[in-house]
């Protein structure tokens, strides 16, 4: 199994941490995706015609797209991770998935923006970062009163690995994470995780803030 990777791609982030999680170590081979365009190479197009990575080589079977790749770690090495056989939570986690693509474009373009240069209308790519981070702290402030720490039950699943590094990673494109203390709680529950791993930018749970105070006063 082999991964072609960037280290400081928060999609290819997404699947290091699944596959430390699952406890599979695939083949990294480090593209070079800045400066050097190395994705936008004619032997990278001929395995994703889309010139983008994260891309898993398994045997045969190719995959390009980082919530397809989440998925085959978590069936084929940790199925708990998949989630339980609930329809809604199921389908909780499909919706997760699917919002975590507004966050790869919002503030993942807001982080390519200030850190790469990238053209883009900076002031756009905030806004709407900053409304897909008010909807997922509402959905997570939802799932804590319940008693549930994550974003489709009370354990991890892939949904919550498919939405924490851009959301981690929000303030090297300009978007503050201080107005929102259940996603802070949620990072800090994530970060706490065994076989949790870092990458530049995204550091370990002690080096974090202090735990959003109105979690110390509830009664």
């Amino acid at each position: 199994m082999k991964l072609y990777d960037y280290i400081l791609s928060p999609s290819c982030y997404k699947v290091r941490l699944m596959a430390a999680f699952a406890g599979v170590k695939p083949e990294i081979h480090a593209v070079d995706f800045h400066p050097g365009n190395e994705h936008k190479s004619l032997e990278m197009l001929a395995l994703n015609p889309a010139g983008s990575i994260p891309i898993l080589v398994d045997g045969d079977l190719v995959l390009t797209e980082s919530s397809a790749i989440l998925t085959y770690l978590a069936a084929t090495s940790a199925p708990e991770w998949l989630g339980s056989r609930d329809p809604e939570e199921r389908a909780r986690i499909q919706q997760w998935l699917s919002f975590s693509h507004r966050l790869t474009t919002n503030l993942g373009g807001a982080r390519l923006h200030e850190m790469l240069l990238r053209p883009g209308n900076i002031e756009q790519l905030q806004a709407n970062g900053i409304a897909a981070l008010r909807e997922l702290e509402a959905g997570l402030f939802e799932q804590k009163l319940k008693g549930q720490r994550f974003l489709a039950s009370n354990r991890p699943t892939i949904a919550d690995v498919a939405c924490f590094p851009y959301v981690a990673l929000a303030p090297d494109g300009g978007v503050s994470l201080d107005p929102y203390p259940t996603i802070r709680l949620w990072s800090r529950a994530f970060r706490s995780l065994d076989r949790f791993i870092e990458m530049p930018g995204v550091h370990r749970l002690h080096d974090l803030k202090p735990e959003p105070q109105y979690a110390k006063t509830e009664a």
